[in-house]
Protein backbone atom coordinates (compact mmCIF):
# COMPACT_ATOMS: atom_id res chain seq x y z
CA UNK A 1 0.00 0.00 0.00
CA UNK A 2 2.68 2.19 0.69
CA UNK A 3 4.34 1.75 -2.63
CA UNK A 4 1.17 2.78 -4.08
CA UNK A 5 0.57 5.82 -2.00
CA UNK A 6 3.90 6.80 -3.20
CA UNK A 7 3.70 7.04 -6.81
CA UNK A 8 -0.22 8.57 -6.57
CA UNK A 9 1.18 11.28 -4.55
CA UNK A 10 4.34 11.75 -7.02
CA UNK A 11 1.68 11.77 -10.18
CA UNK A 12 -0.47 13.82 -8.64
CA UNK A 13 2.11 16.79 -6.84
CA UNK A 14 4.33 16.84 -10.18
CA UNK A 15 1.75 18.54 -11.83
CA UNK A 16 0.71 20.93 -9.18
CA UNK A 17 4.32 21.88 -8.65
CA UNK A 18 4.58 22.90 -11.94
CA UNK A 19 1.48 24.95 -12.18
CA UNK A 20 1.39 27.20 -8.63
CA UNK A 21 2.76 30.70 -8.17
CA UNK A 22 4.91 30.37 -4.80
CA UNK A 23 5.15 34.32 -3.82
CA UNK A 24 3.41 37.08 -3.60
CA UNK A 25 6.62 39.14 -2.84
CA UNK A 26 7.21 42.77 -4.77
CA UNK A 27 11.12 42.07 -4.97
CA UNK A 28 10.34 38.81 -7.19
CA UNK A 29 9.66 41.41 -10.21
CA UNK A 30 13.57 41.02 -10.67
CA UNK A 31 15.78 38.66 -12.82
CA UNK A 32 14.26 35.14 -12.41
CA UNK A 33 12.17 35.84 -9.17
CA UNK A 34 12.46 34.88 -5.67
CA UNK A 35 14.90 31.73 -4.53
CA UNK A 36 12.99 29.28 -3.18
CA UNK A 37 14.53 27.02 -0.29
CA UNK A 38 15.99 24.09 -1.16
CA UNK A 39 15.11 22.02 2.03
CA UNK A 40 12.89 20.12 4.15
CA UNK A 41 10.46 21.20 6.77
CA UNK A 42 12.76 20.08 9.72
CA UNK A 43 15.77 22.17 8.33
CA UNK A 44 13.74 25.47 8.07
CA UNK A 45 12.98 24.53 11.12
CA UNK A 46 16.58 25.12 12.46
CA UNK A 47 17.11 28.14 10.65
CA UNK A 48 17.52 26.76 7.19
CA UNK A 49 20.29 24.51 8.81
CA UNK A 50 21.48 21.38 6.54
CA UNK A 51 24.77 20.04 8.43
CA UNK A 52 22.83 17.64 10.07
CA UNK A 53 21.69 13.80 8.54
CA UNK A 54 20.49 10.74 9.36
CA UNK A 55 19.48 7.18 8.83
CA UNK A 56 15.66 8.04 8.49
CA UNK A 57 14.80 11.92 6.96
CA UNK A 58 16.22 12.89 3.35
CA UNK A 59 18.28 16.07 3.06
CA UNK A 60 17.81 18.00 0.28
CA UNK A 61 20.76 19.97 0.77
CA UNK A 62 23.24 17.84 0.69
CA UNK A 63 23.42 14.79 -1.74
CA UNK A 64 26.24 12.83 0.47
CA UNK A 65 23.63 12.62 2.77
CA UNK A 66 21.91 9.77 1.00
CA UNK A 67 24.53 7.46 1.57
CA UNK A 68 23.90 7.44 5.10
CA UNK A 69 19.99 6.43 4.47
CA UNK A 70 18.93 2.71 6.16
CA UNK A 71 15.45 3.04 5.21
CA UNK A 72 12.84 3.80 2.41
CA UNK A 73 12.02 7.78 2.85
CA UNK A 74 8.81 9.58 1.09
CA UNK A 75 8.65 13.27 1.89
CA UNK A 76 6.45 15.78 1.08
CA UNK A 77 6.14 19.31 2.61
CA UNK A 78 3.82 22.15 1.81
CA UNK A 79 3.18 25.97 3.50
CA UNK A 80 1.61 28.42 4.22
CA UNK A 81 2.82 32.55 3.82
CA UNK A 82 1.03 35.36 5.62
CA UNK A 83 2.84 38.71 4.87
CA UNK A 84 2.16 42.87 5.40
CA UNK A 85 3.86 44.64 2.34
CA UNK A 86 4.37 48.30 3.57
CA UNK A 87 6.21 51.34 2.57
CA UNK A 88 6.45 54.73 4.13
CA UNK A 89 2.78 55.74 3.76
CA UNK A 90 0.78 52.56 2.67
CA UNK A 91 0.41 48.82 3.44
CA UNK A 92 -1.26 45.80 2.76
CA UNK A 93 -1.88 42.39 3.64
CA UNK A 94 -1.16 39.12 1.11
CA UNK A 95 -0.90 35.27 1.46
CA UNK A 96 -0.07 32.40 -0.15
CA UNK A 97 -0.28 28.83 -0.07
CA UNK A 98 2.63 26.34 -1.94
CA UNK A 99 3.91 22.96 -2.36
CA UNK A 100 7.69 22.78 -1.12
CA UNK A 101 8.93 19.31 -2.68
CA UNK A 102 8.31 16.15 -2.89
CA UNK A 103 10.95 13.67 -2.70
CA UNK A 104 12.25 10.46 -2.09
CA UNK A 105 15.48 8.12 -0.99
CA UNK A 106 16.02 4.75 -1.34
CA UNK A 107 19.23 3.33 0.30
CA UNK A 108 21.13 0.58 -1.47
CA UNK A 109 24.26 -0.46 0.48
CA UNK A 110 27.06 2.08 0.23
CA UNK A 111 25.27 4.14 -2.00
CA UNK A 112 22.25 5.85 -1.88
CA UNK A 113 19.80 7.35 -4.51
CA UNK A 114 17.35 10.57 -4.42
CA UNK A 115 15.11 11.96 -6.76
CA UNK A 116 11.95 14.15 -7.06
CA UNK A 117 10.39 17.59 -7.97
CA UNK A 118 10.73 20.67 -5.97
CA UNK A 119 10.22 24.89 -6.91
CA UNK A 120 13.68 27.00 -7.85
CA UNK A 121 12.23 30.50 -8.32
CA UNK A 122 9.05 32.04 -7.90
CA UNK A 123 7.47 35.00 -9.22
CA UNK A 124 4.45 36.85 -8.69
CA UNK A 125 3.59 40.25 -7.71
CA UNK A 126 0.95 42.86 -8.76
CA UNK A 127 1.74 46.58 -7.69
CA UNK A 128 1.55 50.16 -9.10
CA UNK A 129 4.04 53.26 -9.66
CA UNK A 130 3.30 56.08 -9.53
CA UNK A 131 3.81 58.32 -13.03
CA UNK A 132 4.24 62.53 -13.09
CA UNK A 133 1.35 61.86 -15.42
CA UNK A 134 -0.40 58.53 -14.82
CA UNK A 135 0.37 54.83 -13.72
CA UNK A 136 1.87 51.92 -14.41
CA UNK A 137 0.43 48.56 -13.04
CA UNK A 138 3.07 45.74 -12.71
CA UNK A 139 2.01 42.31 -13.00
CA UNK A 140 3.72 38.61 -13.10
CA UNK A 141 4.05 35.20 -12.56
CA UNK A 142 5.58 31.76 -12.82
CA UNK A 143 8.86 30.95 -11.95
CA UNK A 144 11.20 27.77 -12.62
CA UNK A 145 10.90 24.20 -11.04
CA UNK A 146 13.51 21.44 -10.54
CA UNK A 147 13.21 17.39 -11.14
CA UNK A 148 16.81 16.05 -9.45
CA UNK A 149 18.26 12.90 -9.18
CA UNK A 150 21.10 12.44 -6.33
CA UNK A 151 23.27 9.65 -5.63
CA UNK A 152 25.27 9.39 -2.53
CA UNK A 153 28.10 7.41 -1.60
CA UNK A 154 29.66 6.24 2.01
CA UNK A 155 33.29 6.48 1.09
CA UNK A 156 34.53 5.30 4.71
CA UNK A 157 32.43 5.30 8.10
CA UNK A 158 33.40 9.45 8.69
CA UNK A 159 33.02 10.42 4.70
CA UNK A 160 30.66 10.55 2.50
CA UNK A 161 30.30 12.27 -1.12
CA UNK A 162 27.52 13.05 -3.74
CA UNK A 163 26.26 14.77 -6.51
CA UNK A 164 22.93 16.25 -7.17
CA UNK A 165 21.95 16.48 -11.50
CA UNK A 166 18.84 18.98 -11.61
CA UNK A 167 16.89 20.27 -14.92
CA UNK A 168 15.54 23.08 -14.10
CA UNK A 169 12.41 24.51 -16.31
CA UNK A 170 9.30 27.03 -16.36
CA UNK A 171 7.81 30.08 -17.44
CA UNK A 172 8.41 33.70 -16.14
CA UNK A 173 5.42 35.97 -17.73
CA UNK A 174 5.63 39.77 -16.90
CA UNK A 175 3.14 42.60 -17.71
CA UNK A 176 3.55 46.37 -17.12
CA UNK A 177 0.89 48.20 -18.51
CA UNK A 178 0.28 52.53 -18.41
CA UNK A 179 -2.28 54.89 -18.51
CA UNK A 180 -1.15 58.65 -18.82
CA UNK A 181 -3.97 60.97 -17.78
CA UNK A 182 -3.83 63.21 -21.23
CA UNK A 183 -4.16 60.45 -23.47
CA UNK A 184 -7.26 58.54 -24.42
CA UNK A 185 -5.80 54.63 -24.94
CA UNK A 186 -3.31 53.08 -22.54
CA UNK A 187 0.04 50.30 -23.41
CA UNK A 188 0.39 47.21 -22.10
CA UNK A 189 3.69 45.42 -22.64
CA UNK A 190 3.84 41.81 -22.18
CA UNK A 191 7.26 39.76 -21.88
CA UNK A 192 7.48 35.99 -21.22
CA UNK A 193 10.57 33.66 -21.20
CA UNK A 194 10.40 29.96 -21.18
CA UNK A 195 13.79 29.10 -19.21
CA UNK A 196 15.72 25.75 -18.89
CA UNK A 197 18.68 24.50 -18.14
CA UNK A 198 20.97 21.74 -16.72
CA UNK A 199 22.78 22.49 -13.19
CA UNK A 200 24.73 20.43 -10.79
CA UNK A 201 25.53 20.21 -6.93
CA UNK A 202 28.14 18.31 -5.42
CA UNK A 203 28.25 17.67 -1.73
CA UNK A 204 30.27 16.15 1.20
CA UNK A 205 29.88 15.09 4.65
CA UNK A 206 31.75 14.15 7.77
CA UNK A 207 31.34 12.60 10.58
CA UNK A 208 33.41 11.66 13.43
CA UNK A 209 32.76 11.00 17.43
CA UNK A 210 35.40 13.21 19.67
CA UNK A 211 34.21 11.92 22.70
CA UNK A 212 32.26 8.69 23.75
CA UNK A 213 29.21 10.87 23.49
CA UNK A 214 29.73 13.65 21.27
CA UNK A 215 30.23 13.68 17.24
CA UNK A 216 31.48 16.41 15.09
CA UNK A 217 29.83 17.05 11.73
CA UNK A 218 31.33 19.09 8.97
CA UNK A 219 29.39 19.70 5.25
CA UNK A 220 30.72 21.66 2.04
CA UNK A 221 28.20 21.55 -0.70
CA UNK A 222 29.40 23.68 -4.17
CA UNK A 223 27.27 24.82 -6.76
CA UNK A 224 28.98 25.45 -10.16
CA UNK A 225 27.87 28.45 -12.29
CA UNK A 226 25.33 27.50 -14.83
CA UNK A 227 24.51 28.84 -18.12
CA UNK A 228 20.68 28.69 -18.73
CA UNK A 229 18.98 29.18 -22.21
CA UNK A 230 15.92 31.49 -21.86
CA UNK A 231 13.35 31.84 -25.11
CA UNK A 232 11.94 35.00 -25.07
CA UNK A 233 8.69 36.68 -25.95
CA UNK A 234 7.48 39.98 -26.42
CA UNK A 235 4.11 41.84 -27.20
CA UNK A 236 3.22 45.45 -27.20
CA UNK A 237 -0.78 46.77 -27.13
CA UNK A 238 -2.98 49.48 -26.95
CA UNK A 239 -5.58 49.17 -24.60
CA UNK A 240 -8.56 51.01 -23.42
CA UNK A 241 -8.74 50.66 -19.50
CA UNK A 242 -12.06 51.53 -18.40
CA UNK A 243 -13.65 50.45 -14.81
CA UNK A 244 -15.02 47.28 -16.63
CA UNK A 245 -11.75 45.84 -17.86
CA UNK A 246 -8.73 46.37 -20.19
CA UNK A 247 -9.68 45.81 -23.58
CA UNK A 248 -7.43 45.37 -26.45
CA UNK A 249 -7.36 48.29 -29.33
CA UNK A 250 -4.04 46.91 -31.10
CA UNK A 251 -1.69 44.87 -30.88
CA UNK A 252 1.97 43.75 -32.22
CA UNK A 253 4.47 41.53 -31.79
CA UNK A 254 8.18 42.58 -31.54
CA UNK A 255 10.83 40.17 -32.00
CA UNK A 256 13.36 40.01 -28.60
CA UNK A 257 16.38 37.26 -29.07
CA UNK A 258 16.41 34.27 -27.01
CA UNK A 259 19.09 34.68 -24.48
CA UNK A 260 21.99 32.85 -22.46
CA UNK A 261 22.35 34.03 -19.12
CA UNK A 262 24.18 32.65 -16.54
CA UNK A 263 23.28 31.51 -12.81
CA UNK A 264 25.93 32.24 -10.32
CA UNK A 265 27.93 29.52 -8.56
CA UNK A 266 27.29 28.98 -4.91
CA UNK A 267 29.82 27.49 -1.73
CA UNK A 268 27.85 26.34 1.49
CA UNK A 269 30.25 24.65 4.46
CA UNK A 270 28.85 23.99 7.93
CA UNK A 271 29.80 22.64 10.92
CA UNK A 272 28.24 21.12 14.08
CA UNK A 273 28.27 19.07 17.48
CA UNK A 274 25.53 16.69 18.79
CA UNK A 275 24.81 14.15 20.86
CA UNK A 276 23.27 11.49 18.79
CA UNK A 277 19.37 10.80 18.95
CA UNK A 278 19.17 13.93 21.51
CA UNK A 279 20.39 17.22 20.99
CA UNK A 280 22.91 19.04 18.36
CA UNK A 281 23.61 22.15 17.48
CA UNK A 282 25.35 23.79 14.10
CA UNK A 283 25.70 27.02 12.07
CA UNK A 284 26.40 27.57 8.14
CA UNK A 285 27.59 29.89 5.78
CA UNK A 286 26.62 29.97 2.03
CA UNK A 287 28.34 32.68 -0.47
CA UNK A 288 26.99 33.21 -3.95
CA UNK A 289 28.47 35.20 -6.78
CA UNK A 290 25.34 36.98 -7.64
CA UNK A 291 27.13 39.78 -8.92
CA UNK A 292 28.22 37.51 -11.91
CA UNK A 293 24.25 37.56 -12.65
CA UNK A 294 22.79 38.94 -15.84
CA UNK A 295 19.42 39.15 -16.50
CA UNK A 296 16.67 37.39 -18.65
CA UNK A 297 15.44 39.69 -21.76
CA UNK A 298 15.43 43.39 -20.41
CA UNK A 299 17.19 45.62 -18.27
CA UNK A 300 15.90 47.71 -15.07
CA UNK A 301 16.73 51.01 -13.96
CA UNK A 302 18.46 51.29 -10.80
CA UNK A 303 18.95 48.12 -9.82
CA UNK A 304 22.29 45.96 -9.26
CA UNK A 305 23.73 42.73 -8.29
CA UNK A 306 26.10 42.05 -5.31
CA UNK A 307 27.43 38.61 -3.85
CA UNK A 308 24.91 37.46 -1.54
CA UNK A 309 25.58 35.63 1.21
CA UNK A 310 23.53 33.36 4.17
CA UNK A 311 24.35 32.80 7.73
CA UNK A 312 22.20 30.47 9.70
CA UNK A 313 22.56 28.89 13.01
CA UNK A 314 20.29 26.10 14.85
CA UNK A 315 19.86 22.61 16.57
CA UNK A 316 16.99 20.35 17.76
CA UNK A 317 16.64 18.02 21.03
CA UNK A 318 15.15 14.90 21.63
CA UNK A 319 14.36 13.93 25.41
CA UNK A 320 14.62 10.43 25.04
CA UNK A 321 14.14 9.22 21.40
CA UNK A 322 13.38 5.47 22.89
CA UNK A 323 10.95 6.45 25.84
CA UNK A 324 7.69 4.49 24.04
CA UNK A 325 6.00 4.90 27.36
CA UNK A 326 5.87 9.07 26.95
CA UNK A 327 5.02 10.03 23.67
CA UNK A 328 6.23 14.17 24.22
CA UNK A 329 9.92 12.40 25.17
CA UNK A 330 10.19 11.26 22.04
CA UNK A 331 9.07 14.96 20.08
CA UNK A 332 11.31 16.32 18.20
CA UNK A 333 12.10 19.98 19.34
CA UNK A 334 13.80 22.44 16.63
CA UNK A 335 14.87 25.69 16.70
CA UNK A 336 17.22 28.35 14.55
CA UNK A 337 17.66 32.13 13.10
CA UNK A 338 19.02 33.31 9.84
CA UNK A 339 20.44 36.06 8.28
CA UNK A 340 20.20 36.69 4.57
CA UNK A 341 21.95 39.48 2.02
CA UNK A 342 20.23 38.40 -1.24
CA UNK A 343 22.67 40.52 -3.37
CA UNK A 344 19.74 42.60 -5.01
CA UNK A 345 20.60 46.37 -4.65
CA UNK A 346 17.50 48.54 -5.48
CA UNK A 347 18.11 52.37 -5.35
CA UNK A 348 21.46 51.80 -3.81
CA UNK A 349 19.90 49.81 -1.07
CA UNK A 350 20.44 45.96 -0.30
CA UNK A 351 17.75 43.79 0.07
CA UNK A 352 18.42 41.94 3.45
CA UNK A 353 16.36 39.22 4.88
CA UNK A 354 16.24 38.13 8.66
CA UNK A 355 14.18 35.19 10.11
CA UNK A 356 13.16 32.98 13.78
CA UNK A 357 11.98 29.60 13.41
CA UNK A 358 10.96 27.05 15.68
CA UNK A 359 9.46 23.50 15.36
CA UNK A 360 8.30 20.26 16.24
CA UNK A 361 8.39 16.67 15.08
CA UNK A 362 6.00 14.50 15.82
CA UNK A 363 6.63 10.53 15.65
CA UNK A 364 3.71 8.95 13.56
CA UNK A 365 3.14 5.13 12.75
CA UNK A 366 6.11 2.52 12.53
CA UNK A 367 9.55 2.86 11.50
CA UNK A 368 10.18 6.42 12.51
CA UNK A 369 7.97 8.26 10.50
CA UNK A 370 7.27 11.81 11.74
CA UNK A 371 4.92 14.63 10.95
CA UNK A 372 6.88 17.51 11.12
CA UNK A 373 5.15 21.32 12.25
CA UNK A 374 6.96 24.74 11.83
CA UNK A 375 6.95 28.12 11.91
CA UNK A 376 8.86 30.93 11.20
CA UNK A 377 9.34 34.96 11.76
CA UNK A 378 11.16 37.09 9.78
CA UNK A 379 11.06 40.48 7.46
CA UNK A 380 12.60 41.56 3.96
CA UNK A 381 13.57 44.63 2.66
CA UNK A 382 12.85 48.09 3.88
CA UNK A 383 10.85 51.15 3.93
CA UNK A 384 13.85 53.49 3.46
CA UNK A 385 14.33 55.13 -0.19
CA UNK A 386 10.91 54.07 -1.66
CA UNK A 387 11.01 50.64 -1.34
CA UNK A 388 8.98 47.82 0.56
CA UNK A 389 9.06 46.17 3.34
CA UNK A 390 7.53 42.77 4.01
CA UNK A 391 7.44 41.53 7.33
CA UNK A 392 5.85 37.79 6.95
CA UNK A 393 5.26 34.21 9.33
CA UNK A 394 6.00 30.97 7.36
CA UNK A 395 3.76 28.12 8.67
CA UNK A 396 4.79 24.66 7.68
CA UNK A 397 3.86 21.13 7.42
CA UNK A 398 5.21 17.81 6.09
CA UNK A 399 5.68 14.29 6.68
CA UNK A 400 8.76 12.03 6.37
CA UNK A 401 7.62 8.15 5.63
CA UNK A 402 9.89 5.48 5.99
CA UNK A 403 9.25 1.74 4.81
CA UNK A 404 11.40 -1.12 3.78
CA UNK A 405 11.18 -2.71 0.04
CA UNK A 406 14.43 -4.87 -0.46
CA UNK A 407 14.05 -6.85 3.20
CA UNK A 408 15.09 -10.49 2.42
CA UNK A 409 12.59 -12.15 3.62
CA UNK A 410 13.68 -15.64 6.16
CA UNK A 411 10.62 -17.48 5.77
CA UNK A 412 7.66 -17.19 2.80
Amino acid sequence: MFRQIVVGLFILIAGVTVAQEGTTSPYSYYGIGTLKFRGTAENRSMGGLGVFSDSIHINLQNPASYAGLRLINFSVGGSHKASKQKTETDSQNTSTTTLDYIAMGIPTGKFGIGFGVIPYTSVGYDFNSELPDGLTQYEGSGGLNRAYLSLGYQVTTELSVGIDANYNFGKIENTATTQKSDLQYGTRTFNRSDVLGFSFNFGAMYKRMVTDNLQLTGSVTFTPGTNFTSENYRRISTVSIIPAGIFTIDEREITVADTDFTFPSQITVGAGIERPKYWGVGAEFTNQKTSNFTNRAFTIDNVSYENASKFRLGGYYIPNYNSFGNYFKRVIYRAGARFEQTGLNVNGQDINEFGISFGLGLPVGRLFSNMNLGVEIGRRGTTDFGLIQENFINTFLSFSLNDRWFEKRLYD
